[in-house]
């Protein structure tokens, strides 16, 4: 059984990747035009589908990676050099800025109908830092239980990214511009040292240290 530390980080990682104060307002563009109703169809549809995706990923990324070769070690050093140029994005503001041109593409492109499956759930929830995470936290929680753990823990920080687009129109008003700028930078800090040490238990995990 995982021990309380592992699973508070495994938590803190899921959640700082998923970032859902700073999908709130980028969900409030996606929904332009929608009543009340609408949005949170979109936004139910939209996080049961990016739950799915990373809970394939949970149960069967690290079976892809035995099938391809590659070690867990060499995957938490990518994926922590992934997550720490997620987190260098969300300190310099420049991961909302990619992910806002990306919602913007994607309303001309798309019907409306399809927007919970793209951009929303793959890749704005879902995208290749949360997947990323996933996939390194299978490797700690490799025994069924612990699997199940970070199952439920995808879940759990799922259901806060429901709810911060739920609320997403008070949410904006209330952290306001410079609200979400702090806050994403702060989140950026904690993701940047969390994919450190990602980066360190690969490498040990590698090099047998």
């Amino acid at each position: 059984m995982a021990s309380a530390d592992t699973i508070m980080s495994a938590f803190t990682t899921l959640l700082v990747t998923l970032d859902p104060p700073g999908l709130a307002p980028i969900f409030l563009g996606l929904t332009a035009g929608m009543d009340r109703v609408q949005r949170r169809h979109v936004a139910l549809r939209g996080t049961f589908i990016a739950f799915c995706i990373l809970t394939a990923f949970a149960i069967f990324g690290a079976g892809i990676l035995s099938l391809l070769g590659i070690s867990m070690g060499a995957f938490r050093i990518a994926g922590g050099l992934l997550l720490f140029w997620i987190a260098f994005e969300m300190i310099f503001q420049k991961r909302n800025e990619r992910k806002e041109e990306t919602s913007k593409t994607a309303i001309t492109i798309d019907h409306i109908q399809n927007i919970a499956v793209f951009p929303l759930a793959l890749p704005l929830i879902a995208g290749p830092g949360a997947i990323s995470a996933t996939v390194l936290l299978a490797g700690t929680f490799s025994q069924p239980v612990d699997r199940l753990l970070l199952i439920l823990m995808l879940a759990l920080t799922m259901g806060t990214v429901l709810l911060a687009l739920l609320v997403a129109d008070r949410l904006d008003k209330y952290l306001g511009m410079t609200g979400r700028a702090v806050l994403t930078r702060l989140l950026g800090v904690l993701l940047a040292a969390l994919s450190v040490q990602f980066v360190v238990d690969g490498v040990r995990s590698a090099f047998n240290l």
